[in-house]
């Protein structure tokens, strides 16, 4: 949207600032969760998105009454974010600052009344996995003191698990909104589901992060597999080739599995898939295993749900929200490769209990609708901007 049509736009204008956004090369769930969130209360107000330049990615275009600018690295869109806020600061009646390891540090330069603090997940042990060394550990110091800038304005998150951190960290419970994610309209579509495959076969979806336990199923599966040899794992995800290499294929071999890009061996690294076939394996296996060791909630595990594959997971925050601590889905306590192997094999001998977790993860599942959200973060707002008129009138 030009300047032009801005002015004559009447509406109030809420900021949505984060590093990354719907179009970037990254993007994922809590991407997805932003994109939602936005859309639900563009028709109420003018919604301007400022994120980060991705490869590919035009630096402003509209998408689903979003408007999205893109500008700059790290030091270059906080910047132009703070330079936008100055130039509109009478329009804009919130500013929405996600913290996903990187942030805007809104606590300095915009107004109290107006900030939004917005975060799907904390990052800790995440930390040390993922960087480790120097840097690991000074990340990971500075995130508590980081985190408490904001722990007296209102905050939007995704789960449970994750509230009950910040209120650990001082943050006033009573000011965090839970919006859960919801699920792709098109898996409402859905009348049928495919039959499981004839093998017993396991799936692992999601990037390729130390942190997200792709290792740990291989491991587990290489275990599991002993006793079991007709069995199959599906990797889904963009490919992070230094990382198979170094990591998963030595494991592999450990176990004398054979690995692939096709269906017919041990494990298959099927790579980035469009949507639909992503579901279509969904369906077709009998577990998803997730053993990662901190989510924001696991939308995948939803997924699934909803396609009646039920998950193994780590006890890990966002986790167990998502498999409603163990109602949904099998839960571990000691998050180990031993217990994943435990699981695996009561999923697979248990036919009754499977079948019970297979109904349940697809009811609960089917509550998490987007449309559901528009209420929730439509009253969160209501409720800032009268807490603002109130603080006028003192």
């Amino acid at each position: 949207m030009d300047t032009a049509a801005r002015k004559q736009n009447n509406r109030k204008q809420i900021l949505s600032l984060s590093w990354r956004d719907i179009r970037s090369e990254k993007a994922g769930g809590a991407e997805i969760h932003t994109h939602e969130l936005l859309k639900a209360i563009s028709q109420n107000y003018e919604i301007v998105h400022i994120a980060m330049k991705s490869k590919g990615a035009a630096d402003r275009e509209d998408v689903d009454g979003i408007s999205y600018i893109r500008h700059g690295n790290c030091l270059g869109v906080l910047l132009f974010a703070i330079s936008y806020y100055i130039r509109h600061r009478k329009q804009i009646v919130l500013v929405f600052d996600q913290c996903n390891t990187f942030r805007f540090f809104t606590k300095f330069w915009v107004s109290k009344k107006k900030r939004v603090f917005y975060i799907h997940q904390l990052t800790r042990e995440i930390w040390d996995i993922q960087m480790g060394g120097v840097l690991g550990k000074i990340g990971k110091m500075l995130e508590t003191p980081m985190l408490r800038l904001n722990r007296k304005d209102y905050t939007i998150t995704v789960s449970e698990s994750t509230k009950q951190e910040l209120v650990e960290l001082g943050f006033d419970k009573n000011k965090i909104i839970i919006v859960p994610n919801g699920l792709p309209v098109q898996l409402f579509d859905r009348s049928t589901f495919l039959e499981k495959e004839k093998e017993l076969t396991f799936i692992y979806c999601g990037r390729y992060a130390k942190y997200k336990g792709i290792d740990d199923t291989i491991e587990a599966f290489g275990e599991y597999k002993k006793e079991n040899v007709g069995a199959r794992l599906w990797v889904v995800g963009k490919t992070d080739i230094q990382y198979l290499e170094q990591r998963l294929v030595p494991l592999c071999r450990k176990y004398g599995l054979s690995y692939g890009k096709e269906e017919g061996y041990d494990v298959v690294f099927w790579g980035f898939v469009p949507e639909e076939q992503k579901y279509d394996l969904m369906q077709r296996a009998h577990v998803l295993v997730c053993p990662s060791v901190r989510e924001g909630w696991g939308i995948i595990i939803s997924e699934a749900g909803y396609l009646g594959t039920p998950s193994i997971v780590y006890h890990s925050p966002g986790l167990r929200d998502a498999v409603s601590y163990g109602e949904t889905g099998y839960l571990c306590t000691h998050n180990t490769v031993d217990e994943l192997v435990r699981y695996m094999r009561e999923a697979t001998g248990n036919i009754e209990k499977y079948k019970m977790l297979q109904m349940r993860a697809h009811q609960f599942a089917a509550t998490l609708r987007w449309e559901n959200n528009r209420i929730i973060i439509n009253a969160l707002i209501e409720k800032v901007i009268h807490a603002q008129g109130k603080r006028k009138m003192e």
